[in-house]
């Protein structure tokens, strides 16, 4: 292989990890090449958030994360957390509001945070070549570590090889196995890969009953295996979405039943006792659609019973539409798959990682950070943090 170039650094994906990585070492005076597959960086990024970026969160804590070690991810939010980014948005200058629950947008568009980042590579020195694909990886056994790339650009060489390549949500946008390919070839275990952040599919049988309410959203409380998320759900043509059926699709498990409550602030029960005592003639159909929506409140009461006046329903017919409500149990056939899923689930194996510098164990030089690594974030600004958190430390190392 001829080798056009040297670097001490080569990153390979120009998303959130790899650039905070590539900028983080350019800035610390190592000559660093970030080599993406696409037109340009941070397509990810700019599509985030409705396209305002949710770029972190107030709130980020261990427990936020999935992984097969839960411990992992412990060292690099501790050592770069939410406030060293916002630190970073402020220095350029970038407002942003909280929208929810902690999480953190910008007020105008995502693509101030790429060129946020593409300036601070910019100030490091970080060069970044697009629509580069790599065809080959070798390490050099013999002597000094180095790594040898080729690739549609030319041949690179480094000390150090950073693979930021993400996961494999949302293909649309490029999403490869690259990385998993990587870690096989030197040797890393991978975990099993499944879609997360994804909404979630139902039966016939279960889409029958929901039959007309695509587009309808409500509040609800939403559990599975021990973790309940209390956040909007939105009816679809497959199933469901929204926040917390994304959220607890992290933690379901083909088989596992999923429960909602519609009705999360209150004792149905109860309620209606009231209703019937202040309201006696009022269609219960209005009175739940007061809450919900009349179309839901609908559809609902017909599965459990019927519409009729508040003060006609028994103590029995009652604790039949409550638990309708309020312990809708469902067992999902799927999920919308990695077509619609916001991250991956699994990935490169933590422990073949220094949680430090997530410089692979038995591999000098060699370095996975982002999603491509077996940790997963909540829906909120979770991931990003990772990416900026996994990102800077390694830089401080490569």
């Amino acid at each position: 292989m001829n080798v056009s170039e040297q670097f001490d650094v080569i990153v390979i994906g120009g998303g959130a990890a790899g650039l905070m990585c590539a900028l983080t070492a350019g800035q610390r005076g190592r000559r660093v090449l970030l080599l993406e597959r696409a037109d340009r960086v941070g397509k990810k990024i700019l599509i985030s958030g409705g396209g305002r970026c949710n770029f972190t969160n107030l709130h980020v804590e261990a427990d936020h994360y999935l992984s097969a070690n839960p411990h992992f991810c412990k060292s690099a939010l501790s050592r770069y957390g939410p406030a060293d980014f916002i630190a970073l948005v402020e220095k350029h200058g970038i407002p942003y509001h909280e929208k929810k629950l902690g999480q953190l947008f910008c007020d105008g568009k995502a693509t101030a945070i790429v060129h946020l980042l593409l300036e601070e590579c910019r100030l490091g020195g970080v060069q970044i070549r697009t629509n580069c694909s790599v065809e080959k990886i070798a390490r050099q056994r013999i002597g000094p570590n180095r790594f040898t790339l080729q690739t549609s650009l030319g041949g690179y060489e480094s000390q150090s090889l950073v693979i930021a390549t993400g996961g494999l949500s949302i293909p649309k946008i490029g999403a490869t196995d690259f990385g998993y390919r990587v870690a096989t070839q030197f040797g890393l275990p991978v975990l099993p890969c499944r879609p997360g952040l994804v909404s979630l599919t139902l039966s016939p049988r279960d889409l029958e009953e929901i039959d007309g309410l695509s587009g309808t959203a409500a509040e609800a409380r939403v559990s599975c295996r021990d973790q309940t998320f209390r956040e909007a759900i939105l009816f679809t043509h497959h199933g469901l979405s929204g926040p917390a059926i994304l959220q607890i699709s992290n933690y379901w498990e083909p088989g596992d039943p999923v429960t909602i409550n519609l009705f999360p602030d209150l004792d149905l029960t109860e309620t209606i006792k009231q209703w019937q005592k202040e309201r006696p003639k009022a269609e219960l159909k209005n009175l739940i659609g007061e809450r919900l929506t009349k179309r839901l409140a609908e559809q609902w009461l017909g599965v459990s019973g019927g519409n009729k006046p508040v003060g006609r329903y028994t103590p029995k017919e009652i604790a039949a539409i409550a638990a309708r409500f309020q312990q809708w149990r469902i067992i999902p056939a799927g999920t919308g798959g990695y077509r619609l899923a916001e991250v991956t689930k699994g990935g490169v194996d933590t422990d073949a990682l220094s949680s430090k510098s997530f410089e692979a164990k038995e591999v000098k030089g060699l370095y996975f950070i982002g999603e491509v690594v077996d940790v997963t974030g909540w829906l909120g600004g979770y991931n990003f943090q990772w990416a900026w958190a996994s990102g800077h430390c390694a830089g401080g190392f490569v």
